[in-house]
């Protein structure tokens, strides 16, 4: 059972601390309120699968792939994403908790974060390219040569951004976020 697929199942209240993980490959799979916490999921193939209530904080991430995963309600505490299989990176998330996570030299293009807090985030290198952060907090998310094009900050919040760091042609801000793109020059915005 090692190297199976398993499809169209639905994992709920599983502690996969304490039970591992029975396939490598997983499609169009339900995880209800599971917890990944600590766990190794390093080359397991996620495909199409949604996370609900889930914690896969501190899980290890090492060419695992996650190919139109959604999460939501999750809380993903210290995730390296760029540790994942970079050519099979597909996610979104909506209202889930990111605390010190990284895309570091990512692809994510038109990526949906929702109502979601991403503090401390690290998305240096990143391309986001039309991604939306809708209603997100990144405060003290990393912004460092970042590819911004088309993407929608306009309900974000917390952001600093600094415009000759990364690529914004286009991207779209609040008149309440200026500020954000500013935090270089230490001025007061009233």
């Amino acid at each position: 059972m090692e190297n199976s697929c398993i499809q169209d199942e639905k994992f709920e209240k599983i502690n996969f601390t304490e039970k591992p993980l029975a396939g490598v490959a997983y499609e169009n799979c339900l995880f209800a309120h599971c917890d990944f916490s600590n766990v190794d999921l390093s080359k397991i193939s996620f495909s199409g699968c949604a996370f609900s209530g889930c914690n896969l904080s501190l899980a290890k991430l090492t060419e695992t792939a996650f190919t139109d995963a959604r999460f939501k309600d999750c809380k993903l505490l210290g995730l390296h994403f760029d540790h994942c299989n970079k050519f099979l990176l597909s996610v979104d998330f909506d209202h889930c908790i990111l605390h010190l996570s990284s895309f570091y030299k990512r692809k994510l293009r038109k990526t949906k974060f929702r109502n979601s807090n991403l503090r401390e985030v690290d998305f240096t290198e990143t391309d986001l390219t039309e991604s939306l952060f809708e209603n997100c907090d990144l405060a003290r998310a990393t912004f460092a040569n970042t590819i911004l094009e088309k993407t929608d900050f306009c309900t974000a919040y917390n952001y600093s951004i600094d415009p000759d760091l990364n690529r914004i042609k286009k991207a779209k801000f609040s008149t309440a976020g200026i500020a954000g793109l500013l935090d270089k020059y230490d001025i007061l915005i009233e």
